[in-house]
């Protein structure tokens, strides 16, 4: 039982990880720090730096996981307020 828990503290953090991510401003945050969205350098591109990984990360982010974000959020809220 116990490891059920964690099994959800786990699910919890990486859901507010995921939205941490989601919601990073490129103009107002990302801008700033020099981790604005680069020219992808297409299949073969040669040696590609971690930074430039995580810049492509932090876009798939935030394209591709919106609306599952928003649907796994709904959810959570729901089971916190009936089952809290």
């Amino acid at each position: 039982m116990a490891m059920l828990f964690w099994f959800g503290n786990l699910f919890y953090v990486a859901v507010l990880l995921v939205n941490g991510v989601a919601v990073l401003s490129e103009d107002r945050f990302l801008a700033r720090i020099g981790w604005a969205g680069q020219q992808d350098q297409g299949f073969g591109g040669g040696d590609v730096s971690v930074k430039a990984k995580l810049i492509n990360l932090i876009s798939a982010i935030r394209t591709l996981m919106r609306i599952p974000l928003i649907i796994v959020n709904v959810v959570i809220i729901v089971y916190e307020l009936l089952l809290g």
